[in-house]
């Protein structure tokens, strides 16, 4: 089972994924942790991509594709994975149709998640991640707070803001997924995997509604 998680930044992709990742029993890739873990170990697609990603811009194809790529080749994605965060453009959704072709497997479902784009702005400013890179729950100030302000409920470590989680860079951010991301709905439509839902807190419907759905949609297919 290979599932491709598209939507804006912070439209709730890695919460389905979690779900969705639990029912599948494959990994979900989230490529935002792929970047930091190169990050902090200083790797020099590391260094590369962390110039980018402070300034709330995608990171170029040719750095991403590298890093997924090395990823996708673990042994725990022999089953199938999600993916999210990637791909974000066309280019690198061509990048991954090769590397899955020359495995022999290929995309079963693109679950395109579709929030307002006030929310998404709430979501990103209010945003706060445990600190401990083995359990990286998330919380939300005004959504989902975490019991004791600041900490995590899960393990008790510290919880902080991402840099790029301000209003200036998530409107940025915004623009760029507009311009460069969101046409690999065109892209994934062509193929007749792609799979358009709306995740809202607006009309009620929030990760456990879309993922009961998808589940759905996939034994039925």
């Amino acid at each position: 089972m290979i599932i491709i998680m598209l939507g804006a930044p912070a439209s709730g992709k890695g919460s389905v994924a979690e779900i969705l990742s639990a029912e599948y029993k494959i990994p979900a890739i989230s490529s935002g942790d792929i970047f930091r873990k190169n990050i902090s170990e200083q790797t020099e697609l590391g260094i590369k991509a962390n110039e980018y990603m402070t300034k709330g811009q995608l990171v170029p194809d040719d750095i991403t594709v590298s890093m997924i790529k090395a990823r996708l080749s673990e042994s725990d994605t022999k089953n199938g994975m999600i993916l999210d965060g990637f791909p974000r453009t066309v280019k690198q959704a061509e990048a991954l149709d090769q590397m899955l072709e020359e495995s022999g497997k290929k995309i079963d479902i693109v679950v395109n998640l579709e929030t307002p784009e006030d929310e998404i702005l709430q979501r990103i400013t209010n945003r706060r991640i445990c600190s401990n890179p083995e359990c990286k729950a998330v919380y939300n100030t005004v959504l989902h707070p975490s019991k004791v302000e600041g900490i995590c409920d899960k393990c008790g470590s510290k919880l902080y803001q991402r840099d790029d989680d301000t209003i200036e860079k998530a409107k940025n951010r915004l623009v760029v997924y507009f311009e460069q991301t969101a046409p690999l709905t065109e892209y994934y439509k062509k193929t007749g995997a792609l799979y358009s839902t709306t995740l809202s807190q607006k009309i009620n419907r929030m990760k456990e509604e879309v993922s009961k759905d998808v589940i759905e949609y996939l034994k039925n297919k």
